[in-house]
């Protein structure tokens, strides 16, 4: 049977795309090491200021996308991407970072909101059985994007010499980034949306801004919310690591393009097996959460003690003209494969996250506002690693400090896996009126943001 624009699969792959096209390239871009720059102190302050009002936006995207739709939300937000890098064409003429760092702050707003409606969509839309197979079709869609964005700098600067990213490559990823906004617009409202047994996946009747409120503030005091902090806080601590002082430090620019794309291609791997893990009928859900548990947990642990042994090797990186290239197969086949597997880290971290938030509940409003604060605390940890290494904290203490973050969050972790039930509560369901109503006022915002 053929996808049906209006099933939950579809609306999936369509903001898998969104994601490939917007934050696909933005990850490409960081992954070059300080945004494809020489020096990366414009780029380490510019993504201090997008993670900083990620943490704000990250935590109010819920109630946003609640109240204004997915469609024209994600829209909007598509276009801080394009903006974020077309600074860089502007850093690259001026050596003038404030616009750059004042993109940052703008798409920290943007990426608030489009990451909790993709995430809403994500694990709200499958069915309990389907989320971990639901999350790894996002993850792969969305890392080709980074593998594409990994493509572009190595084969635009595969002759040049320089430290950074070309004009050419910054002008592509703006084209791309502005395709991806325009997609967003290809997206159904959830009220419309069905799953393949027929059920809805609008759970709740139709919100108002005081509702949200009070939502977002009981976030704070909720248990498992807090007890997951030390997970979200962690979760993208560790990119700064990996891509300024493994990609960034030791490799050429071509060479740090030709990483990405395995970085970012082996994600897909690493989604997609632990999947399988995730959604196994053999065993029970709290079950499949201890052993995915205990695989991101010995992961990482050899993950960071691979980056220990080659930070004691190169403890002061390269220098540019000595920097690895991916043709000095003596030098470069170790920390390639290190950076491959950190690729693969993320993506069993993050997938395990995704499917850890998506059992606490079905209801798509609240995962709305679950998945917002995952992202905006991750975010509080991003902008402190990306500032820790714009003041030139020595490369050993920020890989102390991804370690022993990482170990710190593991027994909260555990806690977490532990509440989980064999079958999520959907206490918010309400009548068919509340539905119909819920319908209509989705009805009547998107015709009024046509309107305007």
């Amino acid at each position: 049977m053929g996808l049906r624009y209006y099933s939950a699969m579809t609306q999936v792959i369509i903001v898998g795309f969104v994601c490939f096209l917007c934050p696909g390239m933005f990850n490409a871009l960081n992954g070059t090491g300080g945004g494809g720059q020489l020096d990366p102190t414009a780029g380490n302050n510019a993504n201090t200021a997008l993670y900083s009002t990620f943490v704000v936006f990250g935590i109010l995207g819920g109630a946003i996308v609640n109240l204004c739709g997915v469609r024209w939300t994600i829209f909007g937000s598509g276009f801080t991407y394009a903006l974020y890098s077309g600074s860089y064409i502007y850093l690259n003429h001026t050596g003038n970072s404030s616009f750059t760092i004042a993109a940052g702050a703008i798409l920290g707003i943007g990426a608030g909101i489009l990451w909790a409606a993709q995430g809403m969509i994500m694990v709200s839309y499958p069915r309990e059985e389907e989320k971990g197979h639901y999350i790894a079709i996002f993850w792969v869609i969305f890392n080709l994007g980074g593998m594409l964005g990994g493509i572009l700098p190595f084969a635009i600067n595969y002759h040049s010499d320089s430290g950074s990213l070309a004009d050419g490559v910054y002008i592509a990823f703006v084209i791309l980034e502005c395709l991806g906004a325009f997609l967003g617009l290809a997206l159904a409202p959830p009220a419309k949306v069905t799953r393949d047994d027929g059920s809805s996946v609008v759970l709740v009747k139709y919100t108002n801004l005081g509702t949200e409120t009070m939502e977002i503030l009981k976030l704070f005091i909720n248990p498992l919310m807090l007890a997951l902090l030390p997970m979200c806080f962690t979760s993208n601590f560790f990119y700064t690591y990996q891509f300024d002082n493994i990609n960034g430090a030791l490799f050429n620019v071509r060479t740090r393009g030709f990483n990405n794309i395995f970085y970012w291609g082996f994600q897909m791997v690493g989604s997609y097996a632990i999947s399988f893990l995730l959604d196994y009928s053999g065993f029970g859900r709290k079950t499949r959460g201890y052993v995915a548990f205990g695989i991101v947990l010995v992961f990482f642990n050899a993950i960071w003690g691979g980056s220990l042994a080659l930070h004691n090797k190169y403890p002061d990186g390269l220098p540019l003209d000595n920097r690895i290239d991916f043709k000095d197969s003596s030098r470069a086949s170790g920390p390639i494969i290190l950076y491959i597997f950190c690729g693969v880290g993320d993506a069993l971290y993050q997938t395990f996250a995704y499917w850890i938030i998506g059992a606490l509940s079905n209801d798509n409003q609240l995962l709305a506002r679950y998945i917002g604060f995952y992202k905006g605390m991750q975010s509080f940890g991003g902008a402190i690693s990306w500032q820790l290494d714009a003041k030139n904290v020595a490369p050993k203490n920020q890989l102390v400090a991804n370690w022993v973050l990482f170990a710190l969050s593991v027994p909260s972790m555990l806690y977490v896996v532990w509440r989980i039930k064999e079958h999520s509560e959907d206490q918010n369901v309400r009548k068919d009126s509340d539905l119909e109503k819920y319908v209509s006022n989705v009805a009547d915002d998107e015709t009024s943001a046509v309107a305007n």
